[in-house]
């Protein structure tokens, strides 16, 4: 509730006629009225930006992004950047025409996203392959294979280029939600002396991080071992590992032995008989259900380790245009799918009939 809801134009105009002497006219359209009525409404505004600063000044889902990052920041806790997707782009062209870094690259679409490349490559037997990373930080950088395909600038020699493997890593700004998260963490889970919350803590503070799990004692006293996931709950790329574990190593304490590694991804294959609506096709189904997969995994990340065949059932029958189904198997079974410690679940194979 507002603190200052009942401080209204009217509320505070009639408290400034009151106190005007019975013998002055305070009706509407006298000076004394006309007078008074613009201060009310300044007065009135002016409740409302107090009653904002005081709901701004806590860390809640209503909290705007740049109250936020101030509320949050009292505590250390700070937004984390846009990271790069990473990954590697493969040339084709005349021997020995060197590509060198800084060569920029982009997908072939109305709205191209650009890479540059982070390495030298010499052409050798048709191809070089060499690194590259996106031009701008952000989730849009996670291109898919193959769809990387114009060369920039000068690349005479080069006749085509291509990504064999999809971009992985780019993540965008983090989120509200995020960062509040983090922030809750951080007084609601105390964290002294490198204890497991402390891991955890300083895990998620390294950007393209978007959980961890901490093992104490994971390979003998002295030991911790911290697995990662990235923001989308699947297993990060190397580099954010590399991140990761290398500001763990500048700020833990001193005598522990940590290792810092990426989830391993257990893949969940569906497989099934659909009868669908008139007009519909089954790539429509398997690309809603996709979606609507992928997210289920997402909430079980570390959390719950069994993918339910029940679930998964009703998954399908969530989608549009899927009116029933049958011979429906996950990983070529009809039981739940445990998934390992420091394992995540991840969307596989989707083959629809």
């Amino acid at each position: 509730m507002a603190q200052y809801e009942n401080e209204t134009n009217d509320v505070i105009l009639q408290r400034m006629l009151e106190r005007i002497a019975d013998d002055v006219d305070t009706r509407e359209g006298s000076v004394v009225w006309d007078m008074l009525s613009p201060a009310s409404l300044e007065l009135a505004q002016a409740y409302l930006e107090l009653d904002n600063a005081l709901t701004f000044g806590f860390a809640t889902e209503e909290t705007p992004s740049n109250f936020l990052d101030l509320r949050t920041a009292e505590l250390g806790v700070t937004r984390k950047p846009a990271v790069k997707a990473v990954g590697q782009v493969t040339f084709t062209g005349t021997d020995g025409i060197i590509v060198a870094a800084g060569t920029r690259v982009s997908t072939d679409e109305a709205e191209p996203v650009y890479f540059v490349t982070t390495a030298d490559g010499t052409i050798n037997g048709g191809t070089v392959t060499v690194a590259a990373e996106a031009e701008v930080a952000g989730s849009a950088g996670n291109v898919a294979q193959g769809r990387i395909a114009i060369a920039l600038g000068d690349v005479s020699g080069v006749t085509a280029v291509s990504n064999a493997e999809s971009f992985d890593g780019g993540t965008d700004s983090e989120s509200d939600e995020s960062l509040l998260a983090r922030y809750y963490d951080k007084v609601r889970k105390p964290a002294t002396s490198g204890n497991a919350h402390h891991y955890e803590q300083w895990a998620k503070e390294v950007a393209g991080v978007g959980d961890a799990k901490v093992y104490p004692l994971a390979n003998g006293p002295g030991t911790v071992k911290v697995v990662l996931l990235d923001v989308e709950k699947t297993a990060p790329p190397t580099n954010i590992v590399t991140d990761a574990a290398t500001y763990i190593e500048s700020v833990r304490p001193i005598g522990a032995t940590v290792e810092v590694v990426g989830a391993t991804e257990t893949v969940v294959n569906v497989s099934a008989t659909l009868t669908l609506s008139e007009g519909a096709t089954v790539e429509e189904a398997r690309n809603e259900f996709e979606s609507i997969l992928q997210d289920y995994l997402k909430t079980l990340a570390f959390i719950d380790p069994i993918v339910r065949y029940s679930k998964i059932a009703s998954l399908l029958l969530d989608v549009t245009v899927v009116l029933d189904y049958a011979n429906l198997t996950v990983n070529a079974g009809t039981a739940n799918v445990t998934i390992a410690d420091g394992a995540v679940a991840v969307v596989g194979t989707v083959s629809f009939a």
